[in-house]
């Protein structure tokens, strides 16, 4: 049984299609099934069922690709550990972000960390829902990932790091935008159950602020009015600006600086947040370069964000 012969049915599984994991491991895909059928005949039982249509794990492929991972993932950290022994300054770190957290708060956090530790190299890996997100740290291609409360995946641990503000954006011509100039708040809270009847611009499906604006609606008793979606924050903004309908909108992003299509904000009563984490998967080991950027990601949002740091 060879290493990459573990790698090749951690593949399989996870695309459950020969012709896609042979791309993703870079190999023909008539190698591919030769080592796998290789494989299986030196373990003496079936880890996948082929048909036609699907590829599909065996009982017996479950166990294998469960402890496969296991042993993939030890060696793995055993080359980081020996890395960081070796480095204590350099190393790589892949942190995996939705569009809506990395692009308000990443800003405030890279170019420090860049001057700290100008020799480790940072990769962003952004993804489109939270689900892939967590899916892509709990299968360890992303090192840490910044995400919202709650989590879904089990397998990740996560480390409170600021609560943020949930604000409503609001059209400037709006009646509720009454004395209240572009990109500005109001001093007076208004109860979301006071929007029952008005239209709602949101996020797409599978984004985790969509799913807690609906939650936070359905707490106020209503279900809202969704007129338009959009998958960039930055659109949902212009779309309530542009006087499309209301949205919800994480108080970092309404305070970034905006040069057309500037919506007006409104406090919500009861002040609702969210939680935003360093998340990480539970037990796997983290390099030092990891753990810097962990630090220097806390430190700097302390600096900008001050008491609603966790």
């Amino acid at each position: 049984m060879e290493f990459r012969q573990l790698q090749y049915a951690i593949q399989i599984a996870q695309e459950r299609n020969f012709s896609r994991a042979a791309e993703k491991l870079h190999i023909a895909q008539p190698s591919l099934s030769q080592q796998l059928s290789k494989l299986e005949k030196e373990i003496g039982v079936l880890l996948f069922q082929r048909t036609t249509n699907s590829v599909e794990l065996t009982h017996a492929g479950s166990v294998f690709v469960e402890r496969a991972q296991k042993i993939v993932d030890s060696i793995e950290q055993l080359k980081n550990e020996m890395s960081d022994i070796s480095q204590t300054k350099t190393g790589k770190v892949v942190i995996g972000t939705m569009p809506i957290t990395g692009s308000h708060i990443l800003p405030h956090v890279l170019p420090q960390f860049h001057k700290r530790y100008p020799e480790i190299e940072l990769v962003l890996s952004e993804e489109s829902t939270t689900v892939n997100l967590e899916k892509m740290t709990a299968q360890g291609k992303n090192d840490l990932c910044l995400i919202s409360l709650p989590l879904v995946e089990p397998s990740l641990a996560y480390e409170p790091v600021v609560d943020e503000e949930i604000v409503l954006a609001v059209p400037p011509e709006h009646p509720l935008a009454a004395g209240v100039g572009n990109g500005h708040t109001r001093a007076t809270e208004i109860s979301l159950s006071e929007l029952r009847n008005e239209p709602f611009v949101l996020l797409k499906r599978g984004q985790g602020f969509r799913q807690l604006t609906i939650d936070l609606c359905r707490e106020a008793g209503f279900e809202p009015r969704v007129v338009f979606e959009s998958s960039n924050i930055e659109t949902v903004q212009s779309l309530v600006a542009a006087g499309m309908g209301l949205s919800l909108v994480p108080s970092f992003i309404a305070s970034a600086p905006r040069t057309e299509f500037v919506p007006a904000y409104i406090p919500l009563v009861g002040r609702p947040s969210r939680t935003l984490v360093i998340a990480y998967r539970d037990g796997r080991y983290m390099s030092q370069a990891a753990e810097a950027f962990k630090q220097t990601f806390k430190d700097e949002i302390r600096k900008q964000f001050g008491n609603r740091v966790k």
